[in-house]
């Protein structure tokens, strides 16, 4: 049997590249252990998928999500295998139906300075009666967040955990947000 597990190859980033287009899987080849030689994101996802790898790490565990910095898989839970990150996607869908916009923002209003991601996941997860472990309630919590910063309600008031490109592609593990001024 052959191991499918592929290594990015990274091409020269100019320094005015398109910050999105380097996270999301430009300037990079990729090399799989087949042998086969995948020239961009697309294919190696296509490859992936059709040998039952991960489609987000490409088998490897790890995240590669910029040159200088990688992190353990979220979508397979650093298994490489394509049915893991299924499973994932089957919770995400499960929370999204049941965590909604409307279920976050009644537990958020009440506050009057800055919160957490994780201390609003928590209060999700009491709400709901939920065990850790049982849906992705904290992805699910920052993306209805987000949704509510992109939407004028909130303010991200974080510093950065990381700077992975300047100032343009940062980390943030656990950050804050603060209601914006009415």
């Amino acid at each position: 049997m052959k191991k499918h597990t592929m290594t990015t190859l990274w091409d020269e980033i100019p320094d005015d590249a398109d910050d999105l287009l380097v996270v999301r899987g430009g300037f990079r080849r990729y090399l799989c252990l087949c042998g086969k030689h995948l020239p961009d994101r697309d294919a190696a996802e296509l490859h992936a998928m059709e040998t039952n790898q991960c489609t987000t790490c490409l088998g490897t565990t790890t995240e590669q999500i910029t040159p200088n910095f990688s992190q353990p898989c979220t979508s397979c839970a650093a298994t490489g295998k394509r049915k893991a990150q299924l499973s994932w996607e089957l919770a995400y869908a499960e929370a999204e139906a049941l965590i909604t916009v409307e279920l976050v923002r009644k537990l958020i209003t009440p506050l009057t300075g800055p919160f957490r991601l994780s201390e609003v996941a928590d209060a999700v997860r009491a709400t709901l009666d939920l065990p850790v472990g049982r849906l992705p309630v904290g992805p699910r919590v920052r993306d209805v967040l987000r949704g509510l910063e992109a939407g004028g309600e909130l303010v991200l008031v974080s510093a950065p955990d990381e700077l992975l490109r300047g100032t343009t592609v940062v980390l943030y593990r656990d950050p804050y947000w603060q209601h914006a001024a009415k």
